[in-house]
């Protein structure tokens, strides 16, 4: 693990589903009583984990026994640290040498008000040879591989249509699923995807217009759908759950009712729930039922912890 030599793995004859993730981090949170100005705060004991959008995809597959390999880009003694930490968790992973420092993260819980702040340290830019060493490794996975998860902000520089050009360097017949924000998302777009996650602000975005219900998301995914090149769109509603947009049906995944404790990792919670549906055969009804339940898990674990396979299970139950 952590080398950047080619990769490819199976399970039960299961192919690889293969991550990338541009801007990784070390997500570190912590709590503390208060959280106010010009006092030294004492916290509570460190929890430090892998981060980013598409390493955080692959832990919820990781954790729910769906083979894959996740890609990152790797810069300095962060990057280090971040390594080990992947290897603690027994995920396959290869990592792209930059010359950056990969980024940190540290989300603070004040105990008194049960607010959380969020700290996102700036990540590095990486070079033109370093973001086509990245087009090559898209490029060179596996044909057999059957869904391609490009997720997670693009680094600092990077072009906004980056991603599309990593979707369309991927093998034909590779299912690509695109979760980003921003110019990276609106960009994206224009590149023959699978799957987008957008939420309902980022939705808005796409359309330029505001999104006010459901039926005028329905309207405006397929609006989406209706330029060619994106197949499914999964718009996340929080605490709402989801909705399924094809260009033959919609529908409505409503979350179950949980405690919430933290939001940080569960738009990635849920597309690795989704893409442990997919990847096993289900339809694509049974996937997002199991993505929505795995996004409400995590919201009931502390800091920067994702869902687990049980909580994942018993919530299903309640959605039955």
């Amino acid at each position: 693990m952590g080398d950047d030599t080619g990769a490819r793995g199976k399970l039960d004859g299961m192919d690889s589903v293969v991550t990338f993730t541009l801007n990784p981090a070390v997500d570190m949170s912590t709590s503390t009583a208060y959280v106010v100005g010009d006092r030294k705060l004492r916290c509570e004991t460190r929890v430090v984990e892998p981060g980013g959008g598409g390493i955080n995809v692959a832990r919820v597959l990781h954790e729910f026994g769906v083979p894959n390999v996740a890609w990152w880009t790797r810069g300095g003694d962060v990057g280090e640290r971040l390594a080990h930490l992947l290897d603690a968790t027994g995920i396959d992973h290869r990592s792209i040498p930059i010359g950056g420092e990969t980024r940190e993260h540290l989300t603070v819980l004040e105990r008194a008000s049960n607010r959380q702040f969020r700290f996102n340290m700036p990540g590095p830019s990486l070079s033109e040879a370093e973001l086509e060493a990245c087009v090559d490794r898209v490029s060179g996975i596996d044909p057999s591989t059957p869904y391609l998860v490009l997720s997670g902000s693009l680094p600092e520089g990077a072009p906004d249509d980056f991603y599309a050009r990593l979707a369309r360097a991927a093998p034909k017949g590779c299912k690509v699923i695109l979760d980003t924000s921003g110019a990276a998302l609106e960009r994206g777009v224009e590149a023959d995807l699978y799957l987008v996650k957008p939420n309902v602000n980022e939705l808005s975005a796409l359309a330029g217009t505001t999104v006010e219900d459901e039926e005028h998301i329905r309207d405006v995914a397929r609006s989406l759908l209706a330029r060619g090149g994106v197949q499914v769109v999964i718009t996340s509603l929080g605490a709402g759950g989801a909705t399924a947009t094809t260009r033959d049906e919609h529908w409505h995944v409503h979350a179950p009712t949980v405690r919430f404790r933290s939001a940080v990792g569960a738009g990635d919670s849920m597309v690795g729930g989704l893409v442990a549906g997919l990847a096993r055969g289900w339809p694509l009804s049974d996937a997002i039922r199991y993505g929505v339940a795995a996004g409400a898990a995590t919201v009931t674990r502390p800091g920067t912890q994702l869902c687990t396979r049980d909580d994942v299970e018993r919530l299903l139950e309640q959605m039955a």
